[in-house]
């Protein structure tokens, strides 16, 4: 016999009794399960690929719970239990119920389901795009082993596509029916969202477009920033229960304008020793993200210097300042209706935003501070905390505040100073050292003074030559586990 305990005023309360021997409580974060039937027969299998695993007693967090539905004769749930350290995988439980316990079950199952998924969108129609030849080029397996089920357990439609050639998913995101999916995923590194903000902003409804279209990674490449930074993994299968109860957040998007071009970043800007280490370490991709510190490494031990000349439109420059205005900024009042209002926007104003401040050939602002770059050794500018795995570089950013950070490092700072500071991003104290020039800016403009090397956008090589940046506040959309916050621990 099913029953429900309503008599608490908090839905969370909510208790399912099965049978007298099996008790179903809904918490204020997990569902407790107490199953006091005569053993059974374990590790059941439900169309090939939901196992079922009953326990006598245990709780599920409630953000783990993928599905709950109601058969003809069964209360089937679908969850994401965790394996291990860095994985989880799909596992059912099931429990017989009579024809006249449904309408109570159905109700539970609906209170359930809203708790589980709270503003999180569900039944996501996901557009996914395979790179079959990033990182070690196993993104297509990882997808089907430890993606795939999670996906399929939370009955999100998807469309998935193999992308043949670079540039390939830049042309899919122009050509794509926006209303068709409610997120782009990609599997791969970051290179694959970067074409797909891109081709997205080619399109003469971009801003609709951008706004519309959340763009999400599962992370099979060597450098995934953008999912340690909105669901603080590594790991496919967690990553792909993040996009499954992922909430809709704006990102910020700078523009990048160089002499014959304009393209959208979403993650950072680099010149000197970390472009170096991110393009010209392409021959030993086989490394993984090692070859990064590898590529470091050899060239710190030359002590080599960029020249170049840089301004910068600062908005905040101390960082205590800038500590400040993070504490404000994360604890701020959630704004009602905030999405619906993005929406709305776009769909008045559809193509891309003009450039507040020019191109890179037009005349420098006045207001804007000339940086010493005679003797750059790092320049790095981020609109997202972490890099990759253990690399928070950026522990102020935002998603959505309008501003980036622009770091200088001096390339005359010792080799012994600046093995401390590679080994201090990880303990979080890089961002108090003297060493490192910290400033918050809306935008910026960098010119080279040589005739070759590397500028790195979004771990992308562009031309190497002068090139402007300008932030343009929640024109893009990607899933983080906040809606508010990157996974990375804020300035002390």
């Amino acid at each position: 016999m099913a029953s429900s305990d309503s008599s608490a005023q908090e839905p969370h309360d909510m208790a399912l009794i099965l049978d007298q021997s099996v008790s179903l409580t809904l918490g204020t974060d997990s569902l407790l399960i107490i199953d006091d039937r005569p053993a059974r027969k374990a590790d059941r299998r439900c169309c090939g690929l939901l196992k079922s695993k009953p326990e006598t007693t245990h709780a599920i967090s409630l953000y783990n719970i993928l599905g709950a539905e109601v058969t003809a004769s069964t209360l089937v749930i679908a969850y994401a239990e965790p394996v291990g350290k860095d994985d989880v995988s799909v596992t059912t439980v099931q429990y017989p119920i009579a024809e006249k316990e449904k309408k109570a079950v159905d109700t539970w199952v609906q209170i359930l389901l809203q708790l589980a998924y709270g503003k999180a969108l569900r039944g996501k129609r996901l557009k996914i795009l395979v790179n079959p030849f990033g990182g070690k080029g196993t993104a297509a397996s990882l997808y089907q082993r430890h993606a795939a089920p999670v996906f399929a357990a939370a009955k999100c439609q998807v469309d998935v596509e193999h992308t043949t050639h670079q540039g390939h998913a830049m042309d899919i995101a122009e050509n794509l029916d926006i209303d068709a999916y409610d997120t782009v995923v990609c599997c791969s590194g970051d290179g694959l969202p970067y074409e797909v903000f891109n081709g997205l902003g080619k399109r003469q409804d971009a801003h609709k477009a951008l706004t519309q279209t959340a763009v999400a990674l599962l992370p099979c490449g060597s450098g995934n920033g953008l999912t340690w930074n909105a669901f603080g993994t590594g790991s496919v299968s967690i990553a792909a229960l993040a996009i499954v109860k992922g909430v809709r957040t704006p990102l910020d998007l700078v523009s990048i304008s160089q002499k014959d071009s304009r393209t959208l970043s979403f993650l950072s800007q680099s010149f000197g020793i970390v472009a170096e280490c991110d393009l010209a370490t392409e021959n030993i991709r086989w490394m993984g993200a090692q070859r990064f510190t590898y590529g470091f490494l050899v060239r710190l031990m030359r002590q080599t210097i960029w020249p170049c000349d840089i301004a910068v439109k600062v908005e905040i420059g101390d960082k205590e300042a800038i500590k400040e205005h993070y504490a404000a900024w994360s604890t701020r009042p959630a704004e009602a209706d905030a999405d619906s209002k993005r929406l709305e926007t776009a769909a008045l104003s559809p193509g891309l935003p003009e450039l507040k401040y020019g191109g890179v050939t037009d005349d420098l602002p006045d207001d804007w501070d000339v940086v010493p770059g005679e003797t750059m050794g790092n320049f790095y500018a981020g609109n997202m905390a972490i890099m990759s795995k253990d690399t928070n570089m950026f522990p102020a950013t935002l998603p959505n505040d309008g501003l980036i950070d622009v770091v200088t490092i001096d390339g005359r700072v010792s080799r012994g100073t600046a093995i401390t500071m590679m080994n201090e991003i990880p303990s979080g104290r890089f961002f108090d050292m003297p060493e490192l020039n910290l400033r918050k800016a809306s935008a910026f403009r960098l010119t080279p003074h040589q005739k070759e090397g590397y500028i790195s956008i979004d771990g992308e090589r562009v031309p190497f030559e002068a090139f402007q940046a300008e932030v343009h506040q929640g024109l893009g959309t990607i899933l983080t586990k906040s809606g508010r916050l990157y996974e990375a621990p804020g300035p002390r």
